[in-house]
């Protein structure tokens, strides 16, 4: 046993193996792979999972890390057969509602640049002969999907590690991680201590118990999932060759199919959830076979695959395998223990692309691609707990195959992170979303009286959906009289001490160092210029900043800026305050006559002019107001200490009555926004698009000094970008798409719909993407598909509401 390493991975499954792999082609030689179970049957789900590679995911990153795994495990060659079974892949439909959902799936493919095509059934039983045609209306069928034989490649990949240096050792397990002063020293095995500079969790379903050792929680949970195989079919007598046949996916009845040379495989998820105490995981992972869970989902499979009927099942099992709150894997560097590393929660069809992107994150500081959706540190509190865990991950086996629509909201758990508005929002009728935990009010009910005609055009179809026409009526009294806006749900983070400027001018691409009660928009950058955050920047004190960005980020841009606290800094204190205060937008053309008959403070132009931050009184309430807005009109947000929130709220409700004012909802709030072409983080802002593109330029200060992507950034502006973010108007009156639609020019993908919603004001469809050079010039055609019909668009000029900005400045 080795007694010092760079780096040790624990856990020598399908993550492990690739992540070792994939550092040891960038030149790391001392990783040393550890696991509890033998190599490489270790034990895990890579063990005894199917191997199905399905690469279409509402996700871009998903879909992306799947293309790069299937890439991988192609290029493993060796003796004994291939790692990789590129023999396409089905998912049908037998109900309309899925067929419309393949053709929104087919869409997908095409944003992401995946080759799939729409079967009829006649098609779809021509590439597999035992499947029932008439029980389909049809299928999407994406060629180079397949069967990944996970074992085989774990060896592959762990063997060309070794000739760099890696040393693989099984029946080895972890019995300690080594944290001192925050950051990881070492583990702790049977056969002793390895010093270790990093450490990387790739233990599957024991992850949550090896963060424990660490002292962080990982948020997994492990469920039980059952799988069969039958004895050799007649159909398919005399076939040899392991797979022939494309991978199946029967989502209406919640099975997924697979050849085993003259036999058929089929997993159900077609019961209630079977969770497994994460303390409580064997080694191996599998559960006695439970019949009573598998019936509905065998006769669903006989029914769709008539050669299954009767079929012996010789061949049953119950494997362990993860679920997290949302879906998605765990991925990145613990925020509490530095050089300690967790990639977790993720299947075989994406474990290569995610050893991928892991190296290269750790080798050169990100992972070369968004992960944001999959980042460890997204996550508030509450969804760390094993409670939560529980119910969201068992939600997500529920819902595994659903047709989900973006905006639907989950049922439970609800009312986690409630507002001191909350009370007068419900009076008012609100419709509550939840974000991050926090209940967010999407529209009122109260303001269907505001319609008279301003609710825009009627919608049908997934479009009308966690919709109502009120937002509308919201919209036009933003833009026409005044609107009350909950800001409590925003991250508010304290930067203190005298490192605190040089700290935020070393993170943010604009100039921080500006006068007391000057509020700044900025990014904050990867080396590689791409935008990590996107937020404001105010300084209330000469070593006192408040940054503002989003509730649903804010976990990650808190852990982005503590990340980059150096030894060596002066002090400074990175503090977390979102829960001491609460705050409202108050915008509209009426809002300073709203709000100044309840201030004392001077509200002019001149006394408090536009990106000013000043202390002010409302009634008896000290409050900090910022002269900023992210609908477009006159306006402040003003935040206040949370015990005084719901007096603020009726303070200024009581003053607004008599000019309109308005309780506004987020489904408002993002139209508005689109009209002023305001950026929105995750969406139209990744840590794959720069400034220049995003057409954030005006936000950045090259010659204010170093700072993180700056040199990058320089080559950007230099060489000019080769794409740009472009809105988009559609043509047809009333009509609106959802986001990730592809945007094309005859039958070439020019990119995707990274934002869309109606604009009321402007009376037409917004949507946003990133277009090549060649087609940003205002007026160029071209063409959305949506659900499989294409609609037509207008390149236009930005932004389409108050392009010179008169109205905040007013």
């Amino acid at each position: 046993m080795c007694q010092h390493a760079r780096l040790a991975i624990i856990g020598a499954g399908i993550v492990g193996c690739s992540a070792a792999y994939h550092l040891a082609r960038k030149g790391w030689r001392d990783i040393v792979v550890l696991d509890q179970g033998p190599l490489f049957e270790t034990g895990g789900s890579t063990s005894h999972a199917p191997g199905l590679v399905f690469q279409t995911n509402p996700s871009r990153t998903m879909t992306r890390l799947a293309r790069r795994t299937v890439a991988l495990y192609t290029s493993l060659g060796g003796a004994g057969g291939p790692c990789f079974y590129p023999v396409g892949s089905m998912e049908v439909a037998t109900t309309p509602a899925r067929w419309a959902e393949l053709h929104r799936r087919r869409g997908f493919g095409e944003s992401w640049g995946l080759d799939g095509a729409l079967l009829t059934p006649a098609e779809a039983q021509a590439k597999l002969p035992l499947l029932d045609a008439s029980k389909i209306l049809g299928a999407y069928y994406v060629p180079d999907d397949g069967i990944a034989k996970a074992v085989r490649a774990c060896e592959r990949m762990a063997r060309a590690a070794e000739q760099g240096g890696a040393v693989f050792s099984g029946e080895t397990p972890v019995l300690g991680i080594d944290v001192q002063a925050g950051c990881v020293r070492g583990v702790v095995t049977p056969g002793g201590r390895i010093a270790a500079e990093q450490v990387l969790i790739c233990a599957g379903i024991w992850g949550p118990r090896a963060g424990r050792l660490a002292g962080i929680a990982v948020p997994l949970l492990p469920m039980q999932h059952l799988y069969a195989r039958t004895a050799p079919l007649p159909q398919l007598a005399g076939e040899a060759r392991e797979v022939a046949h494309p991978i199946l996916r029967h989502q209406d009845r919640s099975i997924y199919f697979r050849q085993h040379a003259d036999a058929y495989g089929f997993g159900t998820y077609r019961h209630e959830p079977l969770p497994v105490d994460p303390a409580a995981v064997p080694s191996p992972a599998i559960m006695p076979f439970t019949p009573e869970h598998f019936q509905a989902g065998q006769a669903a499979a006989a029914d769709l695959l008539p050669a299954l009927r009767g079929a012996a099942l010789p061949y049953r099992i119950n494997g362990l395998f993860s679920f997290t709150a949302d879906g998605f894997p765990l991925i990145g560097e613990a925020a509490e223990v530095r050089g300690l590393w967790v990639a977790e929660a993720v299947w075989i069809t994406h474990a290569g692309g995610v050893g991928e992107a892991v190296a290269e994150w750790m080798a050169e500081g990100d992972p070369g691609l968004d992960l944001h959706e999959c980042d460890l540190n997204r996550f508030p509190a509450h969804a760390l707990t094993p409670a939560y865990v529980r119910a969201r991950g068992a939600q997500q086996y529920r819902e595994v195959y659903d047709i989900v629509h973006p905006l639907q909201q989950m049922a439970q758990p609800r009312g986690l992170r409630l507002s001191p508005f909350h009370r007068r929002q419900q009076e008012q009728g609100a419709v509550f979303f939840e974000t991050a935990g926090w209940e967010r009010p999407q529209w009122f009910s109260a303001n269907e009286r505001l319609l008279d005609g301003h609710g825009g055009p009627d919608r049908g179809g997934w479009e009308a959906r966690e919709w109502s026409p009120i937002q509308g009526a919201e919209h036009w009294a933003a833009r026409s009289a005044a609107v009350l806006f909950d800001l409590t749900p925003f991250t508010k983070i304290e930067v203190t001490g005298p490192g605190a400027l040089p700290l935020l001018q070393r993170l943010c691409a604009n100039q921080i160092d500006q006068p007391e009660g000057r509020v700044v928009y900025t990014s904050m950058l990867n080396h590689r210029a791409g935008i990590m955050c996107d937020l404001t920047v105010t300084r209330l004190g000469p070593d006192r900043f408040l940054v503002l960005t989003g509730g649903a980020v804010g976990p990650r841009d808190l852990t982005w800026i503590r990340a980059h606290l150096r030894p060596d800094d002066r002090p400074v204190r990175v503090d977390d305050v979102t829960s001491m205060y609460c705050g409202v937008g108050l915008w509209g053309p009426r809002a300073r006559v709203v709000l100044g008959p309840v201030c004392a403070d001077p509200l002019t132009n001149d006394a408090f002019p536009y990106f000013a931050a000043r202390a002010i009184t409302i009634g008896t309430m000290p409050a900090l107001a910022l002269r900023v807005s992210y609908v477009g009109e006159l306006g402040w947000e003003i935040y206040t200490r949370t015990e005084y929130g719901l007096r603020l709220w009726d303070t200024l409700w009581e003053a607004g009555r008599p000019h309109g004012l308005t309780a506004l909802g987020v489904g408002a709030f993002d139209s508005l926004r689109l009209e002023k072409g305001y950026r929105l983080w995750g969406a139209d802002l990744t840590g794959e698009d720069n400034p220049y593109e995003a057409g954030l330029g005006f936000a950045v200060r090259l010659g204010k000094g170093e700072f993180l992507g700056r040199e990058a950034l320089a080559r950007f502006k230099a060489q000019g970008p080769s794409r740009k973010l472009c809105c988009l108007t559609l043509v047809e009156a009333g009509r609106v798409v959802l986001g990730k639609e592809p945007v094309l020019d005859g039958r070439r993908v020019l990119g995707y719909v990274t934002s869309a919603n109606y604009g009321y004001t402007v009376g037409c469809g917004i949507a946003y993407a990133y277009l090549p050079l060649s087609h940003t010039a205002p007026g160029t055609p071209v063409e959305i598909e949506y659900f499989g019909m294409r609609h037509r668009a207008l390149v236009s000029e930005e932004p389409l509401y108050d392009p010179k900005g008169l109205r905040l400045r007013t």
